[in-house]
């Protein structure tokens, strides 16, 4: 039996958050139920405690960084017919506290590892959140005080989200295992999806990096191996090439895999023992870092699987509701004074932020420990297509005189979640906006050149429908689209990567879109040269994930 009119004394007079919150966490979790036991009625939570209970709680949940509950609160204290629900064979154990049930009993819960229903923030369809209330994650400016507050932040293991050249990025301390959590929790990301850190200089990655510390050059390496062993000589290799690399391509868009020295946090590899470091060319992101003084750990900062952000306003759509600061150098000083929530998150001088547009191109070096050859050392293998292409890596392997000693090859592949894979960006759904999406196939596309007509069924589909072209390959659609919209009329790799994110968020914003489709792209390798090259397999490659790579040869 609980008496509504004690505990709701407890909540608002004690002031020791240690000694109340066992009790908070049971009303919030019995409230999601629906119901409380109450001299034996059972009795809605908003008829019992009220709504400016709940408010109280919300208040004190976000006062002690327990934003989980603190959204679940919020939920409560603005909708008389709350909509939330939080099974308890869903709660992990991680910090577990006792707790009682609706039944009477006592169980255990771990507010840090809640997994929340898709309607656990929503509200009643007459009744909205005020936007101002809702958002926890704050806007902050670019300015030099402002990093150096964000800096100070990471170091103490918060999140704080950062524009690169890429895309936004949702940074943590690298080295501390819980603040790595933090990301995971932010984005609902799996533990086999690892992360990329990001430092400002290339020693600063290869401190992260296992091999050899060794700065012999390879003209020496011959005379040294003749007393030596065959692992030492690839270890003197690998550091070589990963040394060639960095200074070849950081700061850029290239993400580096290779084995990790022992300091590196295993939550951070998804315990596969290989770390991915890139140095970012943004300013922001660079002087970020210096005022960190730490790497930065920082996958795309939108909810797992969802279309990566390219403007602060994107993180703030996907992450509104988590303890995270973005970064948004279009924000003045005033403004951020004023906690503002709105803009468009391009500079004040109009320009996109993120100018490559599509994620970092990703090369794994490994070295061959089996291989016989007395040349061939190792491979480095493409994982994921980028601004950065396999032909310009090789090209700076043969100005340091070390291309006899690696293979340079594309692997990119199509793994489920389950999998853990040493590089992010290799799961088959990926980049996908809130609307079912699909890639229409090249066959159909000739067809579409050959002007053939529509059924009266695919015109119903397409009348409820959004098409994302790509040079014009789905153009003739486009009358009976509900929308319409091409990365680049002219087939423009670099046009189309800085656009491909923005327009698939805008795809899921057109009022009454049912359906995405997208044009299955069929590439030559003589298309396009290097970084254009590069660019339009980046473009295919988010496209097919975005699709979840299923194609289809009708609009249905």
């Amino acid at each position: 039996t609980i008496s509504s009119e004690k505990h709701q004394t407890m909540i608002s007079s004690l002031p020791n958050w240690a000694s109340s919150i066992n009790f908070i966490y049971m009303i919030l979790s019995l409230a999601t139920s629906r119901q409380l036991l109450v001299s034996s009625y059972l009795v809605a939570p908003e008829i019992l405690f009220g709504r400016a209970t709940f408010s109280k709680i919300y208040q004190r949940c976000r006062r002690h960084h327990q934003h989980r509950w603190a959204r679940l609160a919020f939920a409560l204290s603005n909708d008389p017919t709350p909509r939330v629900t939080l099974p308890q064979d869903q709660l992990a154990l991680r910090h577990p506290r006792k707790i009682m049930s609706p039944n009477g009993c006592f169980s255990s819960l771990s507010m840090s590892t809640v997994e929340e229903s898709p309607a656990a923030t929503s509200l009643s369809p007459n009744r909205k959140i005020d936007a101002q209330q809702a958002m926890i994650a704050k806007r902050v400016s670019s300015t030099l005080f402002s990093l150096d507050r964000c800096g100070e932040r990471l170091r103490s293991g918060e999140l704080v989200s950062f524009p690169t050249e890429t895309v936004y990025g949702l940074g943590c301390h690298a080295l501390d295992p819980t603040a790595v959590q933090k990301v995971f929790d932010a984005k609902e990301r799996p533990l086999s999806d690892p992360l990329i850190v990001h430092v400002a200089r290339s020693e600063d990655a290869l401190k992260l990096w296992d091999a050899s510390s060794s700065a012999n050059s390879v003209e020496s390496l011959t005379d040294e191996t003749e007393d030596g062993t065959r692992q030492r000589r690839q270890q003197q290799i690998e550091k070589q090439a990963l040394t060639t690399l960095t200074r070849s391509f950081f700061p850029g868009p290239l993400t580096l895999v290779a084995r990790a020295r022992p300091s590196v946090p295993q939550i951070l590899m998804a315990g596969t023992g290989y770390v991915a470091c890139r140095s970012p060319s943004h300013p922001v992101a660079r002087a970020l870092i210096e005022c960190a003084r730490v790497p930065i750990a920082a996958p795309s900062a939108n909810k797992f699987g969802h279309v990566s952000p390219t403007v602060a306003q994107h993180v703030l759509d996907d992450l509104g509701g988590e303890d995270v600061w973005v970064v948004d150098p279009g924000l003045g000083k005033e403004e951020e004074d004023d906690n503002a929530n709105d803009g468009d998150g391009e500079g004040q001088d109009g320009n996109v932020v993120c100018r490559v547009g599509v994620e970092s191109t990703v090369a794994k070096i490994e070295m061959n420990v089996d291989s016989s050859s007395s040349e061939l050392m190792g491979s480095i293998t493409i994982l994921r297509h980028g601004a950065v292409s396999s032909q310009s890596i090789r090209e700076a392997l043969e100005k340091a005189n070390l291309s006899r000693y690696f293979t340079v090859s594309n692997s990119v592949k199509f793994t489920s979640h389950k999998v853990h894979n040493v590089a992010p960006g290799q799961m088959v759904k990926h980049y996908s906006p809130n609307v079912p999406c699909f890639m229409m196939s090249s066959s159909r596309q000739l067809r579409c050149q050959r002007e053939e007509g529509l059924g009266e069924e695919e015109r119903v589909v397409l009348s409820r429908s959004v098409i994302v072209d790509y040079g014009m390959r789905l153009a003739m659609y486009q009358p009976h689209a509900l929308g319409y919209r091409d990365l680049s009329p002219e087939g423009n790799p670099s046009t189309a990567a800085s656009r491909v994110f923005e327009t698939l968020r805008w795809s899921e914003t057109v009022d009454g879109a049912v359906r995405v489709f997208v044009p299955e792209l069929v590439l030559g390798s003589d298309e396009h040269e290097g970084q254009e090259q590069a660019l339009a397999f980046a473009v295919k490659d988010k496209l097919t994930r975005a699709a979840s790579a299923i194609i289809v040869d009708v609009f249905r």
